[in-house]
């Protein structure tokens, strides 16, 4: 069955069209849709069940998107849980601070709904995706990347990692030894033709090497080009 088999997407959003439109273009995939008009709201409503994705307006009534995210981060239920942000396109230093916290993703107002379901789509396919080279593991150094369980160790400790934070890992250590351009990153990891900054990468580079401070060395920018991550035996 396809990515959208009784998943289950909660919308916080105050504005009432916008709200009743992506949820109608959820149902319409076969999503099974639950919305809150504030942040206050959100919350509450992924205590009591928690959904397979959220889809977060920045601009929020009794507590805005930014605080919302960094609440559902902090609590090990909810670290991993795959958050897409709805920013104005005024809001990109917001926007830079939502991904700081932890946000997978972000679709500027105004969106079409379709493209929107698009990206959840291809968010929930990267958590569910199956290795395609037929390799379940991958190691550096004291780090160990399960695919299958979707899960990160540093030593016998699980690091939780965002949906995003996870696949920019996988591909740099799938990749390990090879220079990774941001552009190849964007499309390898997001999974579409991303229009946005490639400042996302950064932010999500910058996220892991403070989760893995092993990496802080390892994962080597490239003047002008993006990213590589160095072979263990690699001099600095």
């Amino acid at each position: 069955m396809g990515t959208s088999s009784h998943k289950k997407i909660l919308v916080v959003e105050d504005e009432e069209d916008i709200l009743q439109l992506v949820r109608h273009y959820l149902e319409k995939e076969g999503f099974r849709a639950v919305t809150a008009m504030n942040g206050l709201e959100a919350l509450k409503k992924v205590k009591e069940d928690t959904p397979d994705l959220v889809v977060l307006d920045l601009m929020l009534p009794e507590m805005d998107g930014l605080e919302v995210c960094k609440r559902l981060r902090s609590v090990p239920d909810t670290a991993m849980l795959p958050i897409i942000m709805l920013t104005a396109k005024a809001e990109e230093s917001d926007t830079i601070v939502g991904l700081e916290l932890g946000a997978d993703d972000y679709v500027t107002k105004p969106f079409s709904p379709k493209a929107l379901v698009a990206r959840i789509k291809a968010l929930l396919r990267r958590i569910e995706r199956v290795p395609s080279n037929g390799q379940d593991q991958y190691r550096h150094e004291d780090l160990t990347m399960h695919l299958a369980r979707h899960e990160v160790t540093l030593g016998k400790k699980e690091v939780p990692l965002t949906a995003k934070e996870f696949g920019l890992l996988e591909h740099l250590l799938r990749h390990r030894g090879r220079v990774l351009t941001r552009e190849v990153l964007l499309n390898a990891v997001w999974g579409y033709d991303y229009y946005g900054t490639t400042r996302t990468v950064d932010v999500h580079v910058r996220r892991l090497k403070q989760k893995l401070p092993l990496l802080e060395d390892a994962i080597v920018s490239v003047k002008s080009l993006g990213y590589k991550l160095k072979d263990s035996d690699e001099p600095g």
